[in-house]
């Protein structure tokens, strides 16, 4: 159905490459999964299958056939009529991409008009009836009325997905759709999609980070790697022996729900178009890297008829990949010496007259991490904004140390109000993009301190180098800085208040895996060298194996199950807690 061949994309003003050298075909019916860190030329190729690229980029050589016809050739008035029409794109964002100011029904018209398809006005209602069937959302008038904010991030998604299958496309460009999902809507969002790609004999290609997500949907795994294409292969075959030193690094930086393998990060970043090294690119990364590897580019070695690889060490990082992930080690918890830390007791919170939280009680102690999970609109984000006291409609005890807190961040002591520090889900948005990074560091210091300019620049040095980042960083801006080194900043912010309890909402869930793992790493290692509390707000159950010691399951507003970690995940006794995990992707049920 659909062939790409050594595909170059340039950048307009330099001529460095985007991406090089890609070359890979998807059969009808079949869904390839295309992995790799942020910036390594996913989305690029994504919309090179439109016959499009964004600003500042172009085409510069090789192929995208359509059944045997090369879509780069086309005039712009053909590929107007190729896009949503034979090929269809699922964006990350669905609330971007639909228009705020129409309901869902009339957008969903507009598709099929556009492209002309269905002969009267009753043949295009009768496929929008069928559009809504197909991904499992209601076609009554109610709902076709709805604006777009009237609708939530899944069913979103899924009107998303709808008008991309709406002209039965033969080919479908999902780029990370479920992204920001809670693990019960991801998986019936992954499972539409793998539905519809079946059942109508679509050519799929899943962009993504994730390798859990795509070991649901894939039926094969391509991973990129700073614009060139690493490995290729049966999703299989690329997870239990992996011939890539990268591909085998971001299968460890996935968490493992079982509980049985360590979570690693991989340290370094990939070098950005125009900034890559001769030979391998992934050579300053990588353990297996010689002298050729950093001479010479590998070219492409076959490990099987369908398994391919661009490496010079595939044989022996093969062997390496086929042995068992490292055993993880048990993480550290309270000491029972320890005081009690954080105490919340009786919480009922309220939106006006709307009640969101029922009688929620968590208690956290020094050097403890307890997870709080749950669907996105179980109350997670107002319990942390409730401890906080950035929500005030809340009634109940939160008390520090034994002394009860008032409702208002504002109506608390200055003490209060620096013991306990805030970490925010997204880093591009947390931080003032007008402010340097040692600005930025340095404010919690004037509210909590009085220290001279010296002393406050030593701290927030210090705070920096915490989280493994150097001095360098203070003069530089946000912008400059990739996801997980503003994440990073983030965290060094908090620090710098000296706090004894972090609360975490979200913090890894807009990284990529492999940042993420580095990130997971650095808050247990607070966690025990400073003797921290965290309190880590997460839909991800996969993820507080690594970094939890106790977890409690939320759902509409009520804790629904509590407990040890390892217990509430081996042997659930909630039906609500089985039915997150049933949900929760997982590479060990490849």
């Amino acid at each position: 159905m659909l062939e790409v061949e050594n595909l170059r994309v340039e950048l307009t003003y330099s001529s460095a490459d985007i991406v090089d050298e890609i070359s890979f075909h998807i059969v009808a019916g079949e869904v390839l999964g295309l992995v790799g860190e942020s910036g390594s030329g996913k989305s690029t190729i994504g919309l090179a299958l439109l016959g499009h690229q964004r600003r500042g980029a172009r085409v510069a050589g090789g192929e995208v056939r359509l059944e045997g016809d090369n879509i780069l050739t086309w005039s712009p008035g053909r590929l107007r009529k190729l896009r949503g029409g034979v090929v269809s794109y699922v964006p990350q964002d669905p609330s971007a991409s639909l228009n705020p100011a129409l309901r869902i029904g009339k957008q969903l018209e507009e598709t099929l008009e556009a492209h002309a398809y269905g002969g009267s006005s009753k043949a295009r209602h009768d496929r929008i009836d069928e559009m809504m069937s197909e991904v499992l959302l209601p076609a009554d008038r109610e709902f076709l009325q709805r604006y777009p904010h009237q609708l939530s991030g899944g069913q979103l998604q899924r009107v998303a997905l709808a008008m991309a299958f709406a002209c039965r496309p033969k080919v479908i460009v999902l780029d990370e759709p479920t992204t920001a999902l809670d693990v019960t809507t991801q998986s019936h969002v992954l499972g539409t999609v793998r539905d519809l790609c079946v059942a109508h004999g679509v050519a799929a290609l899943y962009v993504t980070h994730d390798l859990a997500v795509v070991a649901s949907v894939a039926d094969r795994l391509a991973v990129m790697y700073a614009g060139r294409m690493v490995e290729l292969g049966p999703k299989e075959q690329l997870f239990k022996s992996a011939a890539h030193p990268y591909t085998k690094r971001l299968i460890q930086a996935v968490p493992d729900i079982s509980g049985r393998f360590e979570l690693v990060g991989i340290p370094g970043r990939a070098p950005p178009p125009g900034h890559r090294p001769e030979g391998c690119f992934f050579a300053p990364r990588c353990e297996f890297a010689d002298d050729k590897a950093r001479r010479e580019f590998p070219g492409v070695t076959h490990v099987s008829e369908s398994h391919q690889v661009r490496c010079w060490h595939a044989e022996e990082v093969f062997a390496e990949a086929a042995r068992a992930r490292g055993l993880r080690k048990d993480g550290s918890g309270r000491d029972e010496q320890d005081k009690g830390l954080l105490a919340v007791r009786g919480l009922q919170a309220y939106y006006r007259s709307r009640h969101v939280l029922h009688d929620v009680n968590i208690e956290v102690w020094p050097r403890q991490c307890v997870a709080v999970v749950g669907e996105s609109g179980s109350g997670k984000t107002t319990l942390a904004r409730c401890v906080v006291g950035l929500h005030r409609e809340f009634s109940g005890e939160v008390l520090l140390r034994g002394k009860a807190l008032e409702t208002s961040a504002r109506s608390r002591d200055q003490q209060s109000r620096r013991q306990i520090q805030y970490i925010f889900q997204s880093p591009y948005s947390s931080l003032n993009p007008r402010k340097t990074i040692g600005q930025i560091i340095a404010q919690p210091l004037r509210l909590f301190s009085d220290l001279g300019r010296r002393d406050a620049e030593a701290r927030t040095i210090e705070a920096l180098e915490r989280v493994s980042l150097s001095g360098a960083y203070l003069s530089r801006y946000p912008d400059q800085l990739s996801g997980g080194e503003r994440q990073r900043v983030a965290i060094a912010r908090a620090l710098a208040a000296q706090p004894s309890l972090l609360v975490c909402d979200e913090v890894t869930s807009a990284l990529d895996v492999s940042v993420q793992a580095a990130i997971v790493e650095l808050l247990g290692e607070l966690q025990r060298d400073l003797g921290l509390g965290l309190l880590f707000i997460t839909h991800n159950l996969a993820l507080i194996r690594t970094i939890a010691q106790e977890v409690a399951v939320m759902a509409d507003g009520r804790i629904v199950e509590a407990g040890p970690v390892a217990s509430v995940l081996d042997s659930p006794q909630a039906d609500y807690t089985k039915k997150l995990l049933s949900d929760t992707p997982s590479l060990t049920t490849v």
